[in-house]
């Protein structure tokens, strides 16, 4: 079933073209990579998506529902979630209280001012979501420690399940394993099969880091200068001429 369906999605910016007709699709449940030298149109696809950028042309639509008009709260109420290049998470908070708020803002009950005034109390099921994320992607043993005082990776995992805690039936990752060294990056690989099996939830994955690409994804498609140059299975595409010539050269 076809989770994901974006057709002929165009973008441009004071009159050069980020986007050029890209096509792009997502079934339930799989895993995905969207590759591409710096500057091809990744993030921008992404943020067309999620609707932080509203195209200049093509469709989209999401669990057989056109998003055009839907807002970008609305679209992660709708199953969307995300993680960006650039680790956003909160000094002073722990994992627990990352994930915790995450569960207040997807139930949307008007709770979040006591939490400010320090009045909110967790709720039984809301302290079983997080103890379920936490235990998901092994992260029990730094619920409490500061964020400061993670590694990056631990921080990367952290971001994921802050995404997790909004139900998505999509997760669309930018870059998770930049910045992360190789036994990071391995770890990071193996948590998101986890989370995939676990969860059922699709991944649209945005990487440099090709033996990551390879290890997760079935499919992947390749933008270079905005344009879709390759798609279809993963040993296929990181063996075109093309793709080689554009973004991996001789790394395959």
């Amino acid at each position: 079933m076809t989770l994901l369906d974006a057709r002929g999605v165009t973008k441009s910016f004071a009159g050069i073209t980020a986007l050029d007709g890209v096509a792009l699709d997502v079934d339930a449940g799989e895993m995905v990579g969207l590759i591409g030298p710096n500057g091809a149109g990744k993030t921008t696809f992404f943020n067309c998506l999620l609707g932080m950028l509203r195209p200049d042309g093509g469709t989209i639509s999401f669990d057989g529902k056109d998003l055009t008009r839907v807002p970008t709260h609305r679209r992660a109420r709708l199953g969307i979630g995300r993680t960006f290049q650039r680790i956003e998470l909160f000094a002073g908070m722990t994992p627990r209280e990352h994930l915790f708020v995450a569960e207040r803002a997807r139930r949307g009950d008007g709770r979040l001012w006591k939490d400010l005034l320090g009045l909110g109390r967790p709720k039984p099921d809301e302290l079983a979501r997080v103890e379920e994320t936490l235990e998901l992607l092994s992260l029990t043993a730094d619920a409490d420690r500061p964020i400061e005082a993670l590694s990056l990776g631990r921080g990367r995992v952290v971001e994921i399940g802050r995404a997790l805690m909004t139900n998505p039936k999509l997760l669309l990752l930018d870059e998770p394993s930049s910045g992360l060294d190789h036994n990071e990056t391995a770890e990071l690989s193996q948590i998101l099969q986890h989370v995939n099996g676990e969860r059922h939830c699709a991944i649209l994955l945005v990487e440099h880091d090709v033996p990551m690409v390879r290890a997760l994804v079935t499919r992947v498609f390749v933008l270079d200068f905005g344009r879709l140059i390759a798609s279809g299975s993963t040993n296929d595409v990181f063996a075109d001429a093309a793709v080689r010539k554009a973004y991996i050269g001789d790394v395959v």
